[in-house]
């Protein structure tokens, strides 16, 4: 059985991933992990109970600020906080009357001992108690410079190496908890309840009890719980949560409503057109929840390199320390120059700031209408060179208009218009639809002997008079319709796929950025054309099958191209899994669809295909920013301590400082705006 806790007071991936660990080999759990981002412990175990104790013991002995959470454990955690400030507080106190106060030698060790214990108690427990179950790592590497740094007197810098590293760690907390305060707000959108409407009464329900075809209230400060239909009241909506739009949103009867949206003013009657586990909140609950666990190769790169890394540090630091005492023949100015390469060495830099900003960035692309599937598909994102289109539903709405009329046999267009009106009314096809709504008659008369034929139209009789609509004339494009009379040809309606507008900046904010664009359509040439040109596509190709699109995304793939393909259908659904980024249409996209898809788009604009791109370019653009400035000043300041140039205290602030630093930069990936 497969259990998820929460998990609080994790000050560092390594510290989680070596409790992860070390759950993995208690006897009956499998499978244990730690997400230190979002702060949960999930694992398998036959006896679930049974192994939770096992976990909250073993917790304790290794992570003793760490909470498996309960409703307290905010306040737990708030209270260690205070305590860590005062320990802190009165160590660097002691240190300051110590550097500052003559005093008897044992006076002096009494109050040194004391001030290192307070400033590293939590450093040192965890050092050991890793150690003993033959796990080193950044607690043992400053364990030994503080000791080290006592046994070559240098008092006063093992005080700053250890307080230094204290403060660093709660300004570290400090910032981790800021990133996933600001993405929790998303989990939060998560509607708690729905107002059923049950003979004219209102009940306060679960979302998940709430069936296709029943009516809910949704009252202004409310979340909108399920996907809907208004058929009562007008309001103002605040989407930003869900597509990052800022500007209110006006609904009225007959318009789409999505859940996870905020009524603003009003009160909405709402016809339920989804159940709550196939609704556009649950789908960003399910998505977000699990973006995580597909992980980037840089990210997947750090994670294992951290493992070896420190057990690496420490053999160059006694190589380090052998080299200087064999060249200078002084055993304390080596064994303090190995201390400070011990000290720069610390890999908290990489292993915080790497998964952070991959987080803040799919969080960030979450809050701006774009759910994308893990940190492996935001850096896919970031390689693009071309994006394939789908046209209907993709780069149009799918819903036709009525464009031109031309008549004959002197008949004006709006009697025409009427009479095709008359027969399209009792079909489902989305040119009748179009056709029946250009007309302005609310009322239209039934027919006698309709009859409609799939494929070709349909027939039927009206003021004793036969007629047809539909298609004879195969050289008109797909989407023409004609009116006939008795046999005689009254009419040709044209109508066209509308485009929506997001189509046309897509597109030209693609090419700015160099990325080519392709629509790939199972339409005829001449409608396809057409959309391509109206929205400035590179290239188009029409009339292709689904296997079609699947082999020209092959091609180029083979080629060298990083291949992006937009579709909402099933028949899409191969083309989403074989390119190397598939965008799929959050409200209209067919379940496969989004199933196959890598990336969502919450609200079928397809612009947000750049706000994707965009913003994985800025979270790559950041990660390597970190990468590089860690690995920069970690080398300079290794260098220089290992030269004897710069002493302990600068190696604190070189890893202190540069894992502060990559940290605060990691956050911009959550604040950026695309």
């Amino acid at each position: 059985m497969i259990k998820q806790v929460k998990i609080e007071g994790l000050d560092c991936p390594n510290c989680a991933r070596n409790l992860s660990d070390e759950i993995n080999k208690l006897d009956g759990i499998t499978n244990a992990n730690i997400d230190f981002v979002k702060c949960k412990l999930s694992f398998e175990s036959e006896d679930v109970d049974e192994a939770l104790i096992k976990i909250v013991e073993l917790t304790k002995e290794l992570e003793p600020q760490a909470v498996i959470t309960d409703k307290e454990a905010s306040k737990k955690n708030n209270k260690f906080l205070i305590l860590d400030l005062t320990f802190l507080f009165v160590g660097i106190a002691l240190g300051f009357v110590l550097f500052f106060v003559k005093m008897p030698v044992w006076t002096y060790w009494v109050l040194y001992s004391v001030a290192a214990l307070l400033l590293g108690w939590k450093t040192y427990l965890k050092a050991f108690k890793l150690l003993f179950k033959g796990i080193i790592n950044e607690n043992m590497l400053i364990t030994i410079s503080v000791v080290g740094a006592s046994i070559v007197s240098e008092h006063m810098e093992g005080l700053m190496v250890i307080a230094l590293y204290s403060i660093g760690k709660i300004f570290e907390g400090l910032a981790v908890n800021r990133s996933r305060r600001s993405i929790e707000k998303l989990v939060k959108m998560q509607p708690e309840y729905a107002n059923l409407l049950v003979g004219g009464e209102e009940k306060q329900v679960k979302p998940e009890e709430v069936a296709v075809g029943d009516k809910i209230v949704v009252k202004a400060g409310e979340r909108v719980p399920l996907d809907g239909k208004v058929c009562q009241g007008v309001a103002s909506l605040n989407l930003q949560s869900l597509t990052g739009e800022s500007v209110p949103v006006s609904k009225k009867v007959g318009d789409e409503v999505l859940s996870g949206s905020i009524v603003l003013d009003g009160v909405l009657t709402l016809v339920v057109t989804s159940l709550y586990k196939d609704s556009t909140i649950s789908k960003i609950m399910n998505l977000v929840e699990n973006a995580s666990e597909n992980k980037s190769k840089t990210e997947t790169f750090i994670s294992k390199i951290t493992r070896w890394y420190t057990l690496g540090v420490v053999v160059l630091a006694v190589l380090v320390w052998g080299i200087v005492w064999a060249v200078s023949k002084d055993f304390n100015t080596a064994l303090y120059r190995g201390l400070i390469f011990l000290v720069v060495s610390c890999p908290c830099a990489f292993a915080i700031s790497v998964p952070l900003s991959y987080f803040s960035g799919l969080g960030n692309a979450s809050r701006q209408g774009v759910l994308i599937k893990g940190s492996n598909f935001l850096d896919a994102c970031a390689n693009l060179n071309m994006v394939a289109f789908d046209k209907t539903g993709t780069l149009t709405t799918g819903q036709f208009s009525l464009e031109k009329i031309t008549t004959f046999k002197g008949r004006t267009e709006e009697e025409v218009l009427f009479l095709a009106a008359i027969g399209e009314k009792g079909s489902i096809h989305p040119l009748a639809k179009a056709i029946v709504a250009a007309c302005r008659k609310k009322r239209l008369p039934k027919p006698e002997k309709f009859k409609e034929t799939a494929g070709v139209g349909v027939k039927f009789e009206y003021n004793g008079k036969k007629y047809f609509v539909g298609r004879k004339d195969k050289t008109l494009k797909n989407t023409a319709v004609e009116l006939y009379e008795n046999g005689a040809k009254l009419a040709v309606f044209e109508l066209a796929d509308t485009i929506k507008e997001t189509s046309y900046q897509a597109c030209s904010g693609l090419k700015e950025i160099g990325i080519k664009t392709v629509m790939l359509s199972g339409d005829n040439e001449e409608s396809v054309q057409s959309v391509c040109q109206q929205i400035g596509l590179d290239e188009y190709h029409c009339s292709l099958l689904p296997q079609d699109k699947y082999a020209f995304l092959e091609n180029e793939k083979s080629a060298g191209a990083k291949v992006g393909y937009v579709g909402d259908g099933i028949n899409d659904a191969p083309s989403l899994t074989v390119s190397n980024v598939g965008f799929s249409m959050g409200i209209n996209g067919s379940p496969a669809s989004i199933e196959a898809s890598d990336v969502v788009l919450v609200d079928d604009n397809p612009n947000k295909i750049l706000t994707a791109i965009k913003i994985s370019r800025f979270t790559r653009k950041i990660v390597w920013e970190n990468i590089i400035l860690s690995a920069l000043v970690k080398a300079v300041f290794l260098s220089l301590g290992a030269a004897g140039i710069t002493g302990m205290l600068w190696a604190v602030f070189a890893d202190v400082g540069v894992t502060v630093l990559a940290i605060l930069n990691s956050i911009r990936a959550l604040n950026h705006k695309a």
